[in-house]
């Protein structure tokens, strides 16, 4: 859900911690930790700074970003907090507290393969097959950015890209085509003409 709805790549999501899970708190007019202030508020974000990779960094300094979430990923991550605790008290003296919101069922920090396995399982289920990966959630985020109408430059902000050429070439058949906008504008402005 939370790739789905904010982006993000997965490396970030397996390096995501519950800190980095903020709610914004009106008469602060600032972000807290949801670790201190619970989820019982109405705007969330998530602050993407952190990636499973060699040192801990994001893949470029550009792709750390703090991202809104949807009311529909903020359910689902009040939810998965709920689900953790349960794991956490099964577990025991077993759970080695990483503070990930994302882990395996004792605390530790997902591997790629972890999530791959776990991903085509949801898609089987789902009737969808084995032959899907994680990372087509972003693909999809951008999909759907894009049919809505959202400008290049703010998706290329939202996944993090430093510019847009990046971000066209790498989803080039995500992208709807700015070339039939052009088209559809002149049309708005000066109407179209009725057939005979």
């Amino acid at each position: 859900m939370i790739s789905l709805t904010t982006g993000v790549r997965t490396e970030q999501a397996r390096a995501l911690r519950w800190d980095h899970v903020v709610a914004w708190i009106p008469s602060l007019k600032t972000w807290h930790p949801v670790t201190g202030v619970g989820f019982k508020h109405k705007k969330f974000a998530i602050y993407v700074w952190r990636a499973d990779r060699e040192g801990g960094d994001t893949k470029t300094r550009k792709s750390r970003r703090t991202l809104e979430l949807p009311k529909l990923a903020a359910q689902a991550l009040r939810q998965h907090h709920t689900h953790q605790a349960v794991l956490k008290l099964k577990a025991g003296e077993a759970w080695q507290d990483h503070r990930l919101v994302f882990c395996t069922s004792v605390g530790t920090p997902l591997n790629a393969s972890n999530v791959r396995r776990a991903f085509r399982k949801i898609t089987k289920r789902a009737g969808l097959g084995t032959a899907w990966s994680p990372r087509e959630l972003r693909h999809s985020f951008v999909s759907i950015m894009s049919d809505q109408g959202v400008p290049i430059e703010t998706i290329a902000d939202l996944v993090g890209h430093a510019g847009t050429s990046f971000t066209e070439a790498v989803y080039r058949h995500q992208l709807r085509p700015v070339i039939t906008k052009g088209a559809h504008t002149m049309n708005t402005i000066f109407g179209e003409k009725s057939k005979g």
